[in-house]
């Protein structure tokens, strides 16, 4: 089992880096720190799935 972990430091200004990250590091749990987005603004259609 991989899990990692990652500083987003504000998910909606670094979303394509984060993106490009999981599919990279493919991770079975990945831990994010400092999303900074209130729950109406996190980018969660974008952030479904990374399998593609």
């Amino acid at each position: 089992m991989k899990i990692a972990t990652y500083n987003v430091n504000g998910i909606n200004a670094r979303l394509p880096v984060l993106l490009d990250w999981l599919k990279r590091s493919a991770p079975d749990v990945a831990c994010l720190q400092e999303l900074k987005a209130p729950q109406e603004k996190f980018p969660e259609k974008e952030s479904q799935d990374t399998t593609d």
